[in-house]
């Protein structure tokens, strides 16, 4: 059985994001080389990836060769630095701005679960007032957390350089306070 995983703002090749995002490798590299090791030894050949933008700023080739060292079928939903992925959409199952994702769940409502996937944070999303949850990048851990809000930020900067399974999104959710809102 395939497993689903989510992540975002890899950035491989970018040098100054060592140090914009306070990362802890001394050289992009070493960087690409742990983000690369951490997604394989979690993501197997068959599994779905959404990486919610940002994959890289470096050269196409260079991105072409990371790229082919990924296990998983990636589902790329656009950031803000995709000058070298998109000329390699060959690599990805497809590429989108947003995306709305329905996951078979017996414990969601109706067997199914609704996830809102975009690089970018956003304070209501479509259905938000109905459970519906909203995965998201490009802050790094620099947007606080509403425990009250149905949504986080997926990036790698948060989860140890590594990608999260549905199940760990699902486990981080169920910590949330969030209250369905009553409308009269």
């Amino acid at each position: 059985m395939k497993t689903i995983w989510f992540t975002s703002d890899t950035h491989f090749g970018h040098k100054n994001i060592l140090q914009l995002s306070n990362r802890p490798f001394a050289t992009v590299d070493e960087m690409n080389e742990t983000i690369i090791a951490n997604w394989n030894a979690r993501v197997k050949p068959g599994d779905d990836v959404y990486h919610l933008g940002d994959v890289a700023l470096c050269s196409r080739g260079k991105l072409r060769d990371i790229l082919s060292r990924l296990n998983g079928n990636i589902h790329l939903i656009r950031g803000n630095h995709e000058e070298s992925a998109s000329e390699l959409p060959e690599r990805f199952t497809w590429m989108k701005d947003y995306h709305e994702l329905e996951i078979d769940d017996a414990e969601a409502h109706k067997g199914k679960r609704l996830l809102v996937l975009c690089h970018y944070a956003m304070r209501v999303w479509n259905a938000s007032h109905y459970g519906t949850w909203h995965l998201y990048g490009h802050s790094h851990g620099e947007l606080p957390d509403d425990p009250a809000s149905l949504s986080f930020d997926i990036g790698v900067d948060c989860h140890g350089f590594r990608p999260l399974s549905y199940e760990e999104v699902k486990a981080r959710m169920q910590l949330k306070s969030w209250v369905q809102p009553v409308w009269e």
